[in-house]
Formats: C-alpha cells, structure tokens, sequence
C-alpha cells in the first residue's frame, strides 16, 4: 500500500504559539496555570498539557484569584477580557494574532458606521470571541441563504469579516452573495482566511487527485479539520476524519492501493505517525510526502515569556511525549 502525506499539514504558527504560551507559563510559574476553553481543538494536545498542570475551564468563575489565567487561540469577547480585570487574574493572551486581526478589522467598520457581518459558524469559539470584540450589532451569516434573510434595506451600508478557518470557495459564494444582494459592500476578500487554512486545503486538493480514500487527521470540534474533510468528500474522494489510527474502519481500506493523509492545524505530527503505524499492521506501505508550500511563518509569544527557553517535553515543537492518544468520534 502507497501513503501519501500533504504538505503542508498539522500545526500551524497559531496553535504553535498557543501551546507554546501555555508551556512556558506553566515552566516559568509552575502548576497549575488555568486555560479558558481548550487551547486549540485537539484532545490529546489538550490531554498532554493537562499532565503538565495545566487545568482548563470553560468559565472565569473557575479561576482562582491572582491565578495565571490564558485565553485560547480562539480568541474571547471584550466582557471576558473585562471580567478577567476586575478579579485582577493574571492573563497570557494565546488569541492567534490572524484572529486578533479581524477584531481589529471589524472594529473599524463599526467605527466608519457600516453594518458589520461575520461570516462564521455559529457557536463556534471564534465566531463568539469575534462578535464580542466588535463593539455594535454583528449579523452572523453561515450560508448564501443567510445572506437573503438579512433583515437590513438594501442600500444598508455592508461591511464584512470571516472566520479564519472556512473554506476559500464556501466563503467566496456567500461573499458573491453579500455582494448581489447589496449596493454598498466592504471587505477583505477571502485574505480574512489565514494562509494555514488555504495552504492545507491546496494541498488536500493535490491529494485527491492521487489517492483512492483520504484520512484528516484532526478533532471532530476542529473547524479546520471539518473543512478539509468536506472539501475531500466533495471532490469525491472518500474522506475521514480520525482523531487518530484506532479510527480506522478495515471497509475503508477495501480495495485501497493508495492512501492520502492530512491533518487539520490544530493536529500534532504524532497524530499522523500513529495514522501510519496503525496502516502498517494492515499490510506493507511505502510512504512519501507530496511536495507543497513550505511555511516560515512564526508568531512571538507574550513580552513576560521571552525569558523562558528550553521547555520540557515541548509538544508545540511536536516532541514524541509519552502520551497515550485519545480516541475521538468522526466526522462523515
């Protein structure tokens, strides 16, 4: 059997930040530091900072006074930042500065006195931080439908921001949309859509074109992940989303000579060699990596870490901790 790996895959300088934030607090401080919301959506990430002392709450309420507290890559609204304040936590910002730059984007609208919409899934982290830091009315669009049942006049002076981890073409229709339906639209175009999210799905693409049955290696909460799986099943390749390699179903490899393997950003490399592993108790495999864009891109953590180096069993650098990989439903 042929393995294929996209490139890029995995993490991203967003996530690699986040993770590295909460593993300097947690050498600089010591245990516990608290993480409000999961650092990046992946369990065993999640898991493997949790056996370091890191300890995650869904609520400031959680969070002892004066304790060191860090927001998630996803980024909070303006309240949580306010809460945080006034109990004087002590607060690392992990927001992915790709997503700090929409909330300064769709500030500006508002202040230029257009009406912002957020294209975006609802309930999702982001979406909710997003809409927290814009300081009016947000209206939240997922689908070009959406779009025609904005109760607004035609003329409504429009502006627009994404998320950041959307398809490029789901989100150009609804922008196409935003565009037909009103006379006076602003926006960034699709570069809202961080260059991690495009680059993984370039390659996925690549990857269809070469492989009999796909495997994104990533969360079933991961909007990323997702994505990559619908673009994959799109093309009309069968395509899974697996936590890890005991997500492997035999029917899937029924008939499969070549196997292609990628993985959203927020999923550690040792996802995928666990992927690999569990292919190789199946039958003999011969991997290679498919050539694709090479990423530099790195992001400073907060000014109070810049003095710690050397973190131990740094899992943002992918290290092979001796952690046991937790299994996770699928997507379609």
């Amino acid at each position: 059997m042929k393995v294929i790996l996209a490139k890029p895959r995995g993490f991203c300088a967003g996530v690699v930040r986040a993770i590295e934030i909460v593993e300097r607090a947690l050498d600089k401080y010591g245990p516990p530091v608290y993480v409000r919301h999961e650092i990046v959506h992946n369990k065993w990430v999640v898991d493997a900072l949790k056996a370091r002392g890191a300890r995650f709450v869904e609520d400031l309420s959680e969070v002892p006074a004066n304790a060191i507290t860090i927001f998630s890559a996803h980024g909070v609204a303006k309240k949580v930042e306010a809460e945080a304040k006034e109990r004087d936590l002590r607060v690392l910002n992990a927001t992915c500065p790709l997503v700090s730059k929409v909330h300064a984007q769709g500030r500006h609208y508002i202040r230029t006195g257009r009406t912002v919409v957020l294209i975006g899934h609802a309930g999702h982290p982001e979406v909710e931080g997003t809409v927290g830091q814009i300081p009016g009315p947000v209206r939240l669009v997922e689908t070009e439908e959406d779009v025609e049942m904005l109760d607004l006049p035609n003329d409504t002076p429009i502006a627009y921001v994404t998320q950041t981890t959307l398809s490029v073409d789901d989100t150009r229709g609804v922008i196409d949309a935003l565009y037909r339906r009103f006379s006076d639209v602003v926006g960034p175009g699709t570069k809202d859509i961080c260059y991690a999210t495009q680059n993984r799905q370039t390659a996925l693409l690549e990857l269809t074109k070469l492989v009999d049955v796909i495997f994104v290696v990533g969360a079933k909460n991961s909007s990323n992940s997702n994505r990559l799986c619908e673009i994959g099943i799109e093309t009309g390749t069968p395509t899974h989303l697996i936590a890890n390699g005991s997500e492997i179903k035999p029917e899937w490899l029924r008939d499969v000579e070549v196997v292609g393997i990628t993985a959203g950003a927020s999923a550690p490399e040792i996802m995928v060699r666990d992927v690999i592993n569990a292919l190789r108790q199946v039958a003999p495999i011969e991997v290679s990596t498919l050539p694709g864009q090479d990423e530099h891109i790195e992001f400073r953590v907060p000014i109070d870490l810049l003095d710690v180096s050397g973190t131990k069993n740094n899992i943002s650098k992918d290290s092979s901790l001796e952690h046991s990989p937790s299994s996770e439903a699928v997507c379609g």
